[in-house]
């Protein structure tokens, strides 16, 4: 026992020595960047001290690449109006021959292996409906010219792979983990920003998994190193000259860098990039959902904790989810038991699931957690998946009637009708729709921000079922009763299939 308590008191000695060295009591919480703490762990001045012997290595690898398009030129000065096929007719009633002009793309690449096969941005290749790709001209460092041939291009990934038409032997770099970067570490990027030839900028990895709300593959290491157009398609090398990023997007109030770029990480690059040089198809997953994240009005109107999930709008019709009994109006919280979140979107998890895979979906439905086993299906093509919209923004609205009376005006700020079978058809809907119209929305309320227009359809409030105007009251009632800022509405517009719109009482 005496050794025992010999110890402690060495013990408790000690702790008050280290408290008169340090001037903090034994075992408290000092602030992160207190000089003792950080010592260790800060760039030592003027690391790194150059980026100059890095670029010298890496930069033999990377190329401008430019395009020459024909693009057909549209003269018909009627074009768009029944008019159209008169316009240019010769005297035998035969059209003139179209017109074309040249057009052109610059952009960035880098070599990936030493018989010349280059990676670049879809976009940086790719022409618009109007356009056919003629010509792919890669351009190395020394200002050396070589032709090149599309190998293969994802519209998805924004990714595309190359051939340099040349037995020679060139440079190249390879693809490094990108899930090895963290926020702070140093980068640097290689392209050629207004065709300016060889540029090097360097700067720091702001962010990593940067979800900027644009698809399957939307999900972006971020950075501050200065990315300009004609970056597209050039690499992002960390210190260790690895290509951790292909530069993809800024985002920039006049077309230049302001200090935010974006580069698609290896990790999601490389597999793909892969099967676009060995011509292996790209399959990936679809359940058929129109989702969007639970804002704090939606998850107000739920009575959810914000930015839970992702709520489903739409459910196409006998595709995976809907076979698997997902429903419009229910919150995704996990797919095959990762959970759903900002980093990890709904569309990122489901696509990188292969068709045909049995997973298990949690869900929230009606406040209750629900589990459902759905059998992934496989993603259309972009062009197809723009076509399945759930509205259409330019779509032609009728007008319903002017006998309206006003209704729920002073708390959400909209005109309800009631619907008829001959309203219902005016409006392309069944004539055995039930719901209410709406007349008019207040231009200044928050049902006009959330987009609510004239004509649309209200089917239901907070899943219930409008048929009249003194439904929709008493649903707006007992929400407001609840303490609940906002109501749910279920819209459906002319030219697509039923949504949720989340509207806040003024």
């Amino acid at each position: 026992m005496r050794y025992v308590y010999g110890l402690t008191s060495a013990l408790l000695l000690g702790g008050a020595t280290l408290s008169l060295a340090t001037g903090f009591p034994a075992g408290a919480q000092v602030a992160q960047n207190d000089d003792a703490a950080i010592e260790r762990i800060v760039p030592r001045v003027g690391a790194p001290s150059s980026f100059a012997d890095l670029t010298e290595q890496l930069q033999p690898a990377v190329v401008n690449i430019s395009t020459r398009q024909r693009i057909e030129v549209n003269t018909n000065p009627f074009a768009g109006t029944p008019f159209a096929d008169l316009f240019g007719q010769r005297g035998n009633g035969q059209q003139n021959r179209p017109q074309f002009r040249e057009g052109q793309s610059l952009g960035s690449g880098f070599i990936i292996s030493a018989d010349g096969y280059v990676v670049t941005n879809n976009h940086v290749i790719a022409p618009d409906n109007r356009a056919t790709l003629e010509e792919i001209t890669v351009t190395m460092p020394d200002g050396t010219e070589y032709e090149a041939e599309l190998v293969g291009a994802d519209a998805a990934s924004d990714l595309a792979v190359l051939k340099i038409k040349s037995s020679r032997t060139f440079p190249f770099v390879t693809f490094g983990d990108s899930s090895e970067a963290r926020v702070g570490d140093w980068v640097i990027a290689i392209g050629n920003p207004f065709g300016l030839g060889g540029t090097v900028t360097s700067g720091i990895v702001s962010s990593v998994l940067r979800n900027t709300g644009g698809g399957a593959y939307d999900r972006y290491i971020q950075t501050d190193a200065s990315i300009n157009r004609g970056n597209s398609g050039g690499p992002l090398f960390d210190m260790k000259g690895n290509v951790i990023g292909i530069n993809n997007a800024i985002i920039s109030p006049n077309g230049g860098s302001v200090g935010i770029g974006f580069a698609i990480p290896s990790e999601i690059a490389a597999p793909i990039v892969q099967q676009l040089r060995s011509g292996t198809e790209i399959e990936r997953g679809f359940l058929g959902v129109s989702i969007v994240p639970v804002s704090e009005d939606l998850a107000d109107s739920l009575g959810l904790p914000r930015n839970r999930g992702e709520f489903v709008q739409t459910v196409q019709a006998d595709g995976a989810a809907d076979r698997a009994g997902i429903k419009a109006g229910d919150v995704v919280t996990t797919i095959n038991g990762q959970p759903v979140t900002n980093d990890q979107t709904l569309s990122f998890l489901v696509a990188n699931i292969k068709p045909g895979t049995r997973i298990p979906i949690d869900l929230i439905r009606d406040g209750k957690e629900v589990r459902v086993m759905a059998t992934v299906g496989k993603r259309p093509s972009e062009e197809e998946l723009r076509r399945q919209q759930a509205f259409d923004p330019d779509a032609e609205q009728p007008e319903p009637p002017a006998d309206s009376s006003t209704v729920i005006e002073e708390k959400l700020g909209i005109q309800l009708l009631t619907l008829t079978p001959q309203i219902a058809r005016q409006l392309g809907a069944a004539e055995n729709t039930v719901g209410l119209v709406i007349g008019g929305v207040d231009p200044n309320a928050d049902a006009a921000r959330k987009g609510l227009q004239r004509g649309d359809i209200v089917l239901t409030a907070n899943y219930r079922q409008v048929a009249t105007i003194a439904e929709f009251e008493a649903v707006v009632t007992d929400v407001q009763k609840s303490g609940r800022e906002a109501v749910l509405l279920q819209i459906q517009r002319r030219g697509g299939p039923p949504g949720y719109v989340a509207v806040r009482f003024r």
